[in-house]
């Protein structure tokens, strides 16, 4: 199955092929005249907002570009600016990281007047963070009470069996083993706060196999969600191959049109210039070598040379425990969007 990544990632100057859309993936908004004031000032661009990630792309160069995976950003914030160059406008500030590296990224509205500034970004972003059940494995959560799954909103239950072991631990562990369309959980009947919930978006491979308590149901997650290897046992036999057969299928519909759970709703009047989801249906697709792109990534670090976080400080501007700030920095700095002109 091909697993996403595209929302735990960050990525420069990427080929047109990496920026259409992946299944699952749908456009929620579209800013134009946008400007990635770290990498390309004074370069108007566009900026999309999809319910896995953030890209941005020059209009005059769209091989120039950046992919922002929703589940890199540490921070987002938006900010009033005054220029003598832009003028009064709204910029969005986004602290990423990504394979240990930090990168920060300053997009600001060149389009004065426009009153929805960066409202979609932030609240996909909100929604993204509420979702994760969707996206990721789940050991002992809140995900069961009285011994009924909660269901979250885009998710139907489809089967339903008790009396299956779960074979984690030499003796087993009996309990309840719930189907959806979205994933699969498993609960303890004597504890449902021991339980899992794993989405088939991150599952690896689902088979029948033999193990010590006879033939079981062998789960493999993916190596993002830690290559965990989960046996069930279900008894009589038939029921255990018609549990295989059920969870095959499902898992298979499911990566042919994934669901990631991230919904936004705009008013009514916004929300009928939103559905375009052809990214780049009004630009020239011209592939480019790599090595002719000018986009330089050092642009983007946050912190140059980071090598690991700095002993933490008390902070009475604050009053709370912060990273020793950066030699030639100080916190009004740092709090800054966009440098002031």
């Amino acid at each position: 199955m091909a697993l996403t990544y595209e929302d735990k990632d960050v990525n420069f100057d990427v080929p047109f092929s990496e920026l259409r859309l992946r299944l699952g993936e749908k456009v929620i908004d579209k800013l134009d005249n946008i400007e990635d004031t770290k990498g390309n000032a004074g370069d108007r661009g566009r900026l999309i907002i999809t319910n896995i990630r953030i890209l941005w792309h020059s209009m005059i160069s769209p091989r120039v570009n950046l992919c922002i995976g929703l589940n890199t950003i540490l921070s987002i914030n938006t900010k009033i600016v005054n220029s003598k160059t832009k003028g009064t406008t709204h910029a969005l500030h986004l602290l990423t990281i990504s394979n240990g590296t930090r990168y920060e990224f300053i997009f600001t509205n060149l389009e004065q007047g426009n009153m929805r500034h960066f409202t979609s970004v932030v609240g996909v972003h909100k929604a993204f963070i509420t979702s994760k059940l969707y996206r990721d494995l789940k050991l002992r959560g809140g995900i069961v009470h009285n011994k009924k799954l909660k269901v979250l909103p885009l998710e139907q239950i489809f089967s339903n069996i008790h009396g299956v072991w779960n074979l984690s631990s030499d003796q087993g562990s009996l309990g309840t083993f719930i189907v959806t369309n979205i994933r699969f959980v498993w609960f303890a009947d004597v504890n449902e706060g021991f339980n899992i919930s794993l989405p088939y978006l991150q599952v690896e491979a689902i088979r029948v196999r033999d193990s010590k308590f006879g033939k079981a149901l062998v789960i493999k997650s993916s190596e993002r969600s830690g290559s965990f290897i989960l046996g069930f046992k279900v008894d009589p036999e038939e029921k255990l191959h018609t549990l295989y057969k059920e969870l095959t299928s499902l898992s298979t519909v499911f990566m042919s049109s994934p669901i990631y759970g991230v919904e936004y709703k705009w008013n009514s009047k916004s929300n009928e210039t939103r559905q375009d989801n052809n990214i780049l249906n009004d630009l020239e697709v011209i592939e480019d070598p790599k090595d002719e792109i000018s986009n330089t990534i050092t642009a983007y670090l946050a912190d140059e040379g980071h090598q690991k976080d700095r002993p933490p400080v008390y902070s009475a501007e604050l009053g709370l425990a912060i990273e020793t700030i950066k030699e030639g920095f100080n916190l009004k700095k740092l709090w800054e969007v966009i440098p002031s002109y």
